[in-house]
Order: C-alpha cells, then sequence, then structure tokens
C-alpha cells in the first residue's frame, strides 16, 4: 500500500470493505463460520475437531474453497496480463451475482460460490505474481499500523500508517454494512455485495485503461 498511488489506495480500501461486506453476511448465514477470513475458520476447524467434529467439515470445506479460489485467481490473472484486475473482480462479480441468485436460504452452494469470490478477490494486487495486498485479512495491516506507531514515537523513519488504517478500517466499515443489510434483506443483501463488486470493476478497467494509454502508473 506504501508505493500505491491514490487510485489504487481507493480501490484497495473499496475492496476491503467488500469483503467485510460478504464475511458479515456469510457468517450471519452460516453460524458464524467465514467465508473471507480464514484464520478464523482455522481456529473453528481445530474448536470443531475437539468439541463437535461431526462439524469440522464445514471449516474445511470452506478452507479448501478459499485456497482454491486464490489458485484460480491467480492463473486468470497471470494469463489477463495488463487486464488482470478487471479479468479478477469480473469473475469475483459473477461468483457474488451467482450466490445471490441463490436466494435467501443458506446453503452449501451459496458459501461455495461466497468463499471462492473471497479467495479469488485477493489476486487483485499483485507484485512479481505474489499478493502485495490482502483484501479479506487485516492482520497485516494492523502489524505495519503498529509498526508506523512504534517509529514515530521513536522518532524513526515510517511507513504510512495512516493507510493501513484505512484499509482496516474499509474492511471493519463493510462488516458494519452487511450486518446491518442481512438484519434488513437476508440473503438478497448479496445483491448489494454484486453491485459494489460492479462498481469495483468499472474502477479497475478505468485505472487500467489510465494505465494503458499513458495516464495511469
Amino acid at each position: 500500500m506504501d508505493g500505491f498511488d491514490r487510485r489504487r489506495r481507493l480501490l484497495a480500501i473499496g475492496l476491503a470493505g467488500l469483503a467485510g461486506f460478504v464475511d458479515a453476511v456469510g457468517f450471519l448465514s452460516a453460524d458464524g463460520y467465514f467465508v473471507s477470513f480464514m484464520s478464523g475458520n482455522t481456529t473453528r476447524l481445530g474448536v470443531d475437531l475437539v468439541t463437535r467434529p461431526d462439524r469440522a467439515v464445514v471449516p474445511a470445506l470452506l478452507i479448501t474453497g478459499f485456497v482454491a479460489g486464490v489458485a484460480g485467481g491467480a492463473i486468470i490473472a497471470a494469463r489477463a496480463g495488463p487486464r488482470r484486475k478487471r479479468a479478477v473482480l469480473g469473475l469475483v462479480a459473477l461468483l457474488l451475482v451467482a450466490a445471490a441468485l441463490q436466494g435467501a436460504a443458506p446453503g452449501f452452494v451459496p458459501l461455495a460460490l461466497l468463499v471462492t469470490a473471497m479467495g479469488t478477490l485477493n489476486n487483485t494486487f499483485l507484485r512479481d505474481g505474489t499478493v502485495s495486498v490482502g483484501l479479506t485479512y487485516m492482520t497485516g495491516a494492523l502489524v505495519k499500523l503498529g509498526q508506523a506507531i512504534a517509529a514515530s514515537l521513536l522518532g524513526q523513519p515510517r511507513g504510512d500508517g495512516v493507510v493501513h488504517a484505512a484499509l482496516w478500517g474499509g474492511l471493519a466499515s463493510g462488516a458494519v454494512l452487511g450486518a446491518l443489510a442481512f438484519a434488513h434483506l437476508a440473503g438478497a443483501a448479496l445483491w448489494l455485495a454484486s453491485g459494489w463488486a460492479m462498481l469495483m470493476l468499472a474502477l479497475a478497467w478505468r485505472l487500467e485503461k489510465g494505465a494503458a494509454t499513458g495516464f495511469g502508473t
């Protein structure tokens, strides 16, 4: 995030918000499991293996679906070349629309679509083929924020802690909006997530178009 221009930072924050929104909807419709936060599902997997082994298959499948989404998104990004952001976000939007079409009732198919979409999303920002900004998990952003605070207190050069705080704030704000949307719309809240993803796709398209014509970086 420190090396990104303003438009890429805004896109990253918007996508983190989308991840928070989708994760909140998934969490509320899936008995406390996550569709974007795999550290939480890993903890649930460990707890379920001890307390209710019959449910351990749920977090295991969610983790598997997320990894599959990351892998599939990485392949698409590699083949799309300079159009990778719009290719990745186009797939994310399609998966969210497919999940929304399943209706309000929670089930295996919508959860599989959501977790795959969130895995795919992490391929939006790549550097040398490696994810440069994690959009569905904020531990790294909070670590960098804490380091920036410490550096500031010590009078040392520091990264832009405000940017990392904004990224975390994007995900947190999205989660609040997702919870509110689910409370009023139930599964239909995923249509809002689909629209959000399409907006992000349009922003990515403009960003990549600007870069191709020499007006972007």
